[in-house]
């Protein structure tokens, strides 16, 4: 997963991710490896398919919650930030899926923006 401990790059299913999170305005560099793995774990266990909708979904969760809300809308079109901001609150009312995970996770791994903490009141007990 690691392209054997960085001696030949990284894996193809981290630059695939990697891409997806430039393509909504994160650096790959602002979300620790650490993420980025347990990101691409979260993936397989939804049996999400490896295909480029399912990295962007997941970037796009990523980008609004390390970049903040308005962050994330000055790299990407409006109506996108709304969609995300949607996903984000059936999220937490579904309480355990994919996009609920990825939320908990920039959560616990101190990445999250606290405007997003805040607007949405989350909390980890």
């Amino acid at each position: 997963m690691l392209g054997l401990f960085g001696i030949f790059g990284r894996s193809q299913e981290l630059q695939r991710l990697d891409h997806a999170l430039r393509g909504v305005g994160l650096n790959p560099r602002l979300v620790p490896d650490a993420v980025m793995l347990t990101t691409l774990k979260l993936l397989g266990e939804a049996g999400a398919v490896p295909d480029p909708a399912s990295y962007a979904a997941v970037a796009e969760l990523l980008g609004y919650c390390v970049l903040g809300a308005q962050g994330f809308t000055e790299c990407n079109d409006p109506s996108l930030t709304e969609a995300v901001e949607v996903r984000l609150a059936a999220a937490l009312d579904a309480g355990d899926n994919l996009d609920a995970r990825v939320v908990l996770l920039t959560l616990h791994a101190d990445v999250i923006q606290p405007s997003v903490v805040d607007r949405y009141r989350l909390g980890a007990a």
